[in-house]
C-alpha cells in the first residue's frame, strides 16, 4: 500500500514538473508576457493576489455561491427525482423542462439571469440549473437499479417502510448520488465562476478575474485561475472527506475487507 502511494505521488509530481517545464518553454518561445507570462511571472501575481485586501471576501462570496448553488441543486434533484422514479406522470411533466435546460447554452442562460436577479444571485441560479439535471437523472437511475425481486422477498421476510429503505433501496442508490455529487460539484463550481464572470458581483474570482483581463494583467489572470482551481479542488476534497463518513460507505468497506 505504502509503495503505491509513494509510486503514484512521484508520478503526479513528475508529471507537475513537466507540465511547468512546457509552460516555461512555451512562455519563452512566445516571448511577450501579455500574452503568456512565465511560471514565475504567475507565482508572483499570486503572491500579490493573496496579499490583497479583497482577496477573502472574494474568495469566501464565490465559495458561498458555488456550495448553495450545489446545494440547492442536489435537494431539488433528489426530491424530484425520487417523485419521478415513482411516478410517470412527473417525470412526463418534467421532461420539457429538463429538455430546455440541457439544451440551452449556458452563456444564453447567464445572460438572461441577468435581466432576472441582482448580481449576486446570477450565479447561483446558472449553478443550479446546470447541477439539477445530472442529480435528477442519476436518482431516477438509480431508484429503478433496484432489483424488484429483492423488494418483493424483503417485503415476504417482513421489511417495510424505513427499513426497506434503509436495507434495499439506499445500497442501490447511494453510488448514484456519490457519482451525481461528484460531476455535478465540479460542473456547478466552473459555472458559478463563468457567471460571476459575466454578471460581475461586488466581491467574487470571476470579478477579479475580469477585472485582470480588462487591465491586460495577464499575469493576474493566471493568479486568479489558479485560485478558482485550489478552491474547486478544495471543494471536492471536502465533499470526498464528507462521503467517507458515510455509515454505508463504511459498513461495504468492511463487508468487502
Amino acid at each position: 500500500m505504502k509503495v503505491s502511494i509513494l509510486r503514484d505521488s512521484a508520478v503526479i509530481a513528475v508529471s507537475a514538473l513537466a507540465l511547468v517545464a512546457a509552460w516555461r518553454i512555451a512562455a519563452a518561445a512566445v516571448g511577450a508576457p501579455i500574452i503568456l507570462p512565465t511560471p514565475g511571472a504567475t507565482a508572483v501575481a499570486v503572491a500579490s493576489v493573496l496579499r490583497s485586501r479583497g482577496f477573502l471576501l472574494a474568495v469566501s462570496s464565490t465559495a458561498v455561491r458555488g456550495l448553495l448553488a450545489f446545494g440547492l441543486s442536489f435537494a431539488a434533484g433528489l426530491l424530484a427525482g425520487v417523485a419521478a422514479a415513482r411516478s410517470r406522470v412527473v417525470e412526463g411533466a418534467l421532461q420539457p423542462f429538463l429538455m430546455v435546460v440541457r439544451s440551452t447554452p449556458i452563456m444564453a442562460v447567464i445572460l438572461i439571469a441577468m435581466i432576472w436577479f441582482k448580481t449576486g444571485a446570477v450565479p447561483v441560479f446558472v449553478g443550479f440549473l446546470v447541477g439539477f439535471p445530472i442529480v435528477f437523472s442519476s436518482v431516477v437511475e438509480g431508484i429503478r437499479s433496484v432489483d424488484p425481486d429483492l423488494t418483493e422477498m424483503a417485503r415476504a421476510y417482513g421489511v417495510a417502510g424505513l427499513r426497506l429503505v434503509r436495507h434495499v433501496s439506499l445500497p442501490a442508490l447511494v453510488p448514484f448520488l456519490l457519482g451525481a455529487a461528484s460531476s455535478g460539484l465540479g460542473l456547478t463550481w466552473r459555472v458559478v465562476v463563468g457567471a460571476e464572470i459575466l454578471s460581475q458581483p461586488l466581491h467574487a474570482v470571476g470579478t477579479a478575474l475580469q477585472t485582470s483581463q480588462a487591465r491586460l494583467e495577464t499575469a493576474s489572470v493566471f493568479a486568479w485561475t489558479i485560485v478558482a482551481i485550489v478552491l474547486g479542488g478544495a471543494a471536492e476534497l471536502g465533499l470526498r472527506a464528507l462521503l467517507h463518513l458515510v455509515p454505508w460507505r463504511r459498513r461495504r468497506g468492511n463487508r468487502d475487507q
